[in-house]
């Protein structure tokens, strides 16, 4: 190994190159593990640290209530209470079922009323021919011929016939 141009040492006329001094080191740890393993298998195991034992106590005993008949006018006024609080709670829930059915009756007469309109209109487009179409929409939904004439491009006189045309209809 002199000539390979690796580093080596001599000591004490023993030359020791750097494959020997990591076969060294490695033989080193090697031991160095096998005792830490060794001491690791002789130490004892550790125990958790005790506990306290929870402290039990019996349960204290209520003391047994002492029941006393009732006299039978109490029971009949007692009966009596609780038959009208049953009474009042439904009459309750009775006015409360009547006001949410009159709610739901007026939404009712207003989507039959939305629903006439756009019925109305439907009946209104389909009999015009297809260029009024969209001037009949306009005049059954209020607006004045003059509005008419300038968004359909029609003339003034033609979106007043229309318009008539239209409340001719509702009517």
């Amino acid at each position: 190994m002199q000539g390979s141009g690796l580093p080596s040492l001599e000591i004490a006329g023993l030359t020791i190159g750097v494959r020997e001094g990591v076969l060294v080191l490695l033989v080193l740890v090697a031991f160095y593990i096998g005792f830490v393993l060794l001491r690791f298998r002789r130490s004892p195991p550790r125990q958790p640290a005790p506990q306290p034992e929870p402290v039990v106590t019996p349960p204290a005993v209520p003391p047994v209530p002492v029941v006393e008949p009732v006299p039978p006018a109490y029971a009949e006024t007692a009966s009596h209470l609780a038959s009208e609080l049953l009474v009042e709670g439904l009459e309750r829930e009775l006015a409360q079922l009547r006001d949410e059915v009159e709610v739901m009756r007026a939404e009712l007469a207003a989507l039959r009323e939305d629903m006439q309109q756009e019925l109305a209109h439907l009946r209104a487009t389909q009999t015009v021919a297809p260029i009024y179409g969209d001037a009949m929409q306009m005049a059954a939904a209020g607006y004045d011929a003059s509005m008419i004439a300038e968004r359909c491009g029609i003339a003034r006189a033609e979106a007043e016939l229309v318009v008539a045309l239209a409340r001719s209809r509702v009517e």
